[in-house]
């Protein structure tokens, strides 16, 4: 099994450190060949509007939504979560429409006004998530299909998942918390070995590759 960690901007080093730790194989990922064999992918924190240049311009879009849209397990954080949403506030293009929400950009504030708290999230277990905010993001409204995962005493979401994907306002990879990247790693090998008797379905960047 394999995880991927997009590599363009941001800080995709702490979460390669992060599944080492675990004993994840991980995978920078530049060019849509990088792709190959994946199991699951990983968005980093960063800038989303450099992010988003640079998925454009290496030909990153339409594989990414392939691989989510065969099953894979993806997980972003901080600008990730931008990346990742249907809607952006400010009328602001989306880049990759996998998660039916609205986000706000830098809803907390200045670089400045970053903070670290003390989340329950109930899907990972009963001791609470150290999540650090950076710049961070904040989801206004969840479509029908979003389960909110966490959020903050004041009633903000700032986790969710939607089927196989999912995002987090904050920075878990930078707090030393690993049970999201073990959760992302579970629903992976789910992906890689769906069960005796049930065919994976083919990696479409493999197939694409094939085919030429």
């Amino acid at each position: 099994m394999k995880i991927g960690v997009l590599a363009l901007q941001g800080a995709f080093a702490e979460h390669v450190s992060t599944l080492h730790a675990i004993g994840v194989e991980a995978v920078e990922v530049r060019l849509p060949e990088d792709l190959l064999d994946v199991d699951g992918l990983i968005i980093p924190g960063g800038e989303s509007t450099t992010m988003r240049r640079l998925i454009d311009r290496w030909g990153l879009r339409q594989p990414i939504l392939d691989l989510a849209e065969s099953g894979a397990p993806l997980f972003g954080t901080c600008a990730g979560m931008i990346v990742l949403a249907r809607e952006i506030a400010g009328d602001e293009d989306p880049v990759l429409p996998l998660l039916d929400v609205t986000v706000e950009r830098n809803a907390f504030g200045r670089q400045l006004d970053s903070f670290e708290t003390e989340l329950v999230v109930p899907l990972l277990g009963d001791q609470p998530v150290h999540a650090v905010f950076i710049r961070a993001p904040v989801i206004e409204r969840v479509g029908p299909g979003v389960d909110v995962i966490a959020k903050l005493d004041d009633g903000r979401i700032v986790a969710v998942r939607e089927r196989n994907v999912i995002a987090t306002a904050f920075h878990p990879e930078l707090a030393g918390e690993t049970r999201f990247h073990r959760l992302l790693a579970m629903l992976a090998a789910e992906h890689a070995d769906p069960g005796e008797g049930v065919g994976r379905r083919p990696h479409p960047t493999r197939r694409a590759h094939e085919g030429r």
